[in-house]
């Protein structure tokens, strides 16, 4: 009988006798103690082809020993298995947007054609929910700062037949002043190489479903308070200046995963953007 309680003169002698050790799988990184041979060091290794594993010392020194019993894990007796192999996580079918992913494809070269936003917010929110696809088809988009600045940026841009324009514009509504812009580029010269096409609300932060954030509707905003601060207003959440604003969108932001967190009205204007800026 040995100082761990193993009887070394039977046949087995790495078998315990008295049902005390139990099974604990061998991991990387923790520190054991083989009986027999009066070795204690951290698990380096585990090889399941070989059912070993190897143990380094203090001092460097490493040494590899069969799986099974015969060791002491904090003090215990246990019989080690090669820890369980864990699933890689599946890949998703699906992108963000509901279009059927495409794995390991690499991104197309940037086409000449372009969709503008006119916000950061809205960048963010068309790369979140459509970025595997808009990098599948080789398109950017630019935001403008606004859609007071649409025909500037066209002028620069020189739309064409292979240098197309979609525009995704707030609050594209009959009588705003978008819609006025609007059209008056469509009758322009530039009107055949560029879709111009918006959602009904003031700002994109309504284009996410309110119950996302926990409410049953997006609140109404007195014209007279900047909407964006009279929301974060309106929840409790500070407002004072631009950096409360962005945090408060990264929030909203972050509750959106595909384009189901998305309404409607925003989703079909997007895909008619990518499908008009794609089409040879």
């Amino acid at each position: 009988m040995d100082r761990y309680g193993t009887d070394v003169l039977s046949g087995d002698w790495k078998k315990p006798k008295n049902g005390r050790a139990v099974e604990a799988p061998a991991e990387l990184g923790a520190v054991v103690e083989e009986v027999t041979a009066d070795w204690c060091g951290e698990i380096v290794a585990v090889d399941r082809d070989l059912h070993t594993l190897t143990l380094e010392d203090r001092r460097g020194k490493r040494r590899t020993f069969p799986l099974g019993p015969g060791f002491l894990l904090e003090g215990k007796p246990v019989i080690l298995t090669a820890p369980v192999r864990r699933a890689a996580p599946a890949k998703p079918t699906r992108t963000a947007s509901g279009s059927v992913a495409v794995h390991d494809a690499k991104a197309r070269v940037a086409r000449a054609s372009r969709i503008f936003v006119e916000g950061r917010h809205d960048a963010e929110l068309v790369e979140k929910v459509w970025g595997d696809d808009l990098r599948i088809e080789g398109v950017v988009v630019e935001y403008l700062g606004g859609v007071d600045d649409l025909s500037e940026h066209l002028v620069s841009f020189k739309p064409g037949p292979q240098r197309r324009v979609g525009v995704l514009v707030d609050h594209l509504v009959r009588g705003s002043k978008e819609s006025r812009i609007a059209d008056a580029i469509v009758r322009g010269p530039n009107g055949p190489h560029v879709r111009i096409v918006g959602h009904p609300y003031i700002d994109i932060w309504q284009a996410v479903k309110p119950e996302r954030i926990g409410l049953k509707a997006w609140p109404t905003i007195p014209r007279n308070i900047e909407w964006k601060k009279g929301v974060c207003q309106h929840l409790g959440w500070p407002h004072r200046d631009q950096a409360d604003i962005a945090r408060a969108w990264k929030h909203i932001l972050s509750k959106v995963s595909s384009y189901a967190d998305l309404e409607p009205e925003l989703l079909g204007r997007v895909e008619e953007l990518i499908d008009f800026v794609t089409t040879d």
